[in-house]
């Protein structure tokens, strides 16, 4: 079984986590699992950024991210190469360590979201 390190996050897990991850499930549905409440205000339909992690070890074990997902990121406060949305991004067979950011910004709620 893979393990997710969730490194310090000062709101959602300022001690860190390590956790037992199941293969095939998003990596937020596992930080929800395992009571790390981040954001996914477009209740995990690749609408918003607020779910944005770094992958800090194991992005190359994971799909590769959409197009839709990959305009989205474009948005997120702090992107890096190996930014993705949790609610996409699915843990594969190998282990993972994934920052927060410490910011989020969230486009459903200031009304960004709807063309």
């Amino acid at each position: 079984m893979p393990k997710l390190k969730v490194l310090p996050h000062a709101a959602l897990c300022p001690q860190g986590a390590d956790i037992d991850a199941k293969t095939g499930v998003s990596i937020c549905d596992t930080l929800l699992e395992n009571h790390i409440e981040i954001e996914h205000a477009c209740e995990k339909s690749c609408a918003c950024t607020t779910c944005h992690v770094i992958l800090r070890k194991g992005y190359d074990s994971l799909e590769p991210a959409e197009e839709k997902e990959e305009d989205l990121l474009d948005k997120a406060w702090g992107l890096e190469a190996t930014s993705r949305l949790s609610c996409q991004a699915k843990v594969g067979e190998q282990d993972l360590a994934i920052e927060i950011p410490r910011y989020t910004i969230n486009y459903e709620r200031e009304g960004g979201g709807k063309k």
